[in-house]
């Protein structure tokens, strides 16, 4: 991991971070509940006690760059080619306002936030995610979700809903070199075979039509889509704690803190 950032060749001031340093003190931040200005603090206390005279990103250099960091998400990977499981969930956003609402009355000010995942399906692993307003469809973010996949890593299959059956899925997921595993819609009709993704996504179409949708969902592999329905009930979960916790801290009255992956309550 480089901590200082590459020259980028272009006019004007360099970078000083890298974004593996930025990603490094935000986690910091999530995962301890700090400030900014806290964060900052502590990074440059962990470098001290390790003896490494590294620059440590401001809080302004974190709060600006946040916003535009490509993330790097571990994981230990699967034996072979990856097969993708693509799915979308609504998460509520709770705040002061909401809790108001409920407290006091008027108009309730309700804010979703849309969460795209791409899942490992030998796994379970997140490999790539975006967070999207609610007025953006799942469709137009497959392939921002597959752009989120390294080039070196070969995908053998992309499995998703009947909400991604639409012709610029069809050809990233055939610029990747994968094979398509999306249920046609009932009103589907063929496609002009003028690219790859279009001739499989026709293929798809006329076998559904000869076997009839329940013997191709199983001949396909589609009823894998049920690991991803299973990490997203995950995701769900884990965001209603969130929201309890939100709502109690507003209110004053307890304090809820997740740390550790379980709920600590302050003595």
């Amino acid at each position: 991991m480089a901590w200082a950032a590459q020259p980028t060749g272009k006019r004007g001031r360099q970078p000083v971070s890298s974004d593996a340093a930025v990603q490094t003190c935000l986690t910091m931040k999530v995962l301890f509940g700090m400030a900014l200005r806290q964060t900052t603090g502590c990074v440059e206390s962990l470098l001290s006690l390790i003896g490494l005279d590294w620059e440590v990103p401001d809080f302004s250099t974190l709060s600006r760059r946040h916003k535009t960091l490509a993330v790097n998400i571990p994981h230990r990977g699967s034996q072979g080619p990856l097969h993708l499981l693509v799915d979308s969930t609504g998460i509520k956003v709770e705040g002061e306002g909401e809790w108001n609402a409920r407290k006091h009355g008027g108009p309730k000010r309700r804010v979703w936030r849309k969460i795209h995942l791409g899942i490992d399906e030998e796994t379970l692993e997140i490999r790539a995610v975006e967070v999207t307003s609610s007025d953006i469809g799942d469709a137009p973010m497959l392939p921002e979700l597959l752009a989120r996949i390294p080039p070196d890593q070969e995908i053998a299959s992309v499995t998703a809903d009947g909400a991604y059956d639409t012709r610029k899925c069809h050809d990233a997921i055939a610029e990747r070199g994968a094979h398509a595993v999306i249920p046609p819609r009932k009103n589907a009709k063929p496609w002009k075979a003028i690219t790859a993704g279009a001739a499989a996504r026709n293929e798809a179409l006329r076998a559904s039509r000869y076997l009839g949708r329940a013997l191709w969902r199983r001949w396909s592999g589609d009823h894998r889509r049920s690991r991803a329905e299973t990490k997203m009930h995950c995701v769900n979960r884990r965001s209603a704690k969130r929201n309890c916790s939100a709502s109690a801290l507003w209110r004053g009255t307890l304090t809820v803190r997740w740390q550790s992956s379980r709920f600590v309550l302050p003595s």
